[in-house]
């Protein structure tokens, strides 16, 4: 069985399309979204399509969340509200309702045991999973989980490890990674058995395309830089 996984895509079309083409030619039987689809980036309505076009399962992020339900929406530093008002007026309603209506968490059987996913924390996308904890203090998050495989978007820097017979997973960012190295981040686990492995790709797309778009649109030029840097020079 092998697993393609992805997150905080970001509204960002070409880094999407090139995940979504590698992923294909590599012959995943499955692909998981872990959410952010939208914000910051300058293609909100073309991400939506494309991902419901492909029927990809996606769980909700608190960008997503945050233009789904704006009564519940939470104050965030930087550009990122200023952008997602931006984003709202983009999106048809039928757009809208589609984001509203992304799983919080998404469970899959695999050879190797339960997978979760989800965007942050299980219940809460907004905050973030600590994925340095020392194994002792995660191994109960598992059992709570009751799950072999936990994986969680949000971070924006690709990150695996195991954690005892387990493993936690944090795929990157296809749309705007901060790891430091510009491209799309996206990860393929290959499952045969109590056999688990990672592999962690960093795709090429047109991040010049995307650029240019971002200043087109005239969005805040902070986002056109963590593209080209493949990180932060300033807080967004």
């Amino acid at each position: 069985m092998r697993l393609g996984l992805f997150s905080d895509v970001h509204a960002n079309l070409p880094a999407l399309e090139a995940t979504l083409g590698l992923l294909d030619d590599e012959g995943v039987d499955f692909v998981l979204c872990l959410g952010d689809v939208v914000g910051y980036g300058p293609h909100p309505r073309e991400v939506v399509q494309l991902l419901r076009k492909r029927n990809v399962v996606c769980t909700l992020g608190p960008a997503d969340a945050n233009l789904a339900f704006p009564f519940a929406k939470t104050e965030r530093e930087g550009v990122a509200d200023e952008i997602l008002e931006w984003t709202r007026d983009q999106l048809t309603p039928e757009e809208v309702r589609w984001l509203r209506h992304l799983p919080v968490t998404y469970r899959l059987h695999t050879p190797f045991g339960r997978l979760r996913g989800f965007h942050g924390l299980p219940y809460q996308p907004e905050e973030r999973f600590p994925l340095s904890k020392p194994t002792a203090e995660l191994l109960p998050v598992f059992e709570q989980l009751s799950s072999r495989i936990v994986v969680t978007g949000g971070s924006h820097v690709p990150f695996h490890r195991q954690v005892g017979d387990h493993w936690l997973i944090d795929p990157g960012s296809v749309g705007m990674t901060l790891g430091g190295e510009p491209g799309a981040d996206a990860m393929i686990l290959t499952i045969e058995g109590e056999t688990l492995e990672v592999e962690t790709l960093k795709i090429d797309y047109d991040i010049g395309q995307t650029v240019f778009d971002v200043q087109a649109w005239g969005l805040p030029d902070v986002v056109a830089q963590v593209l080209r840097n493949g990180g932060l020079t300033e807080e967004v």
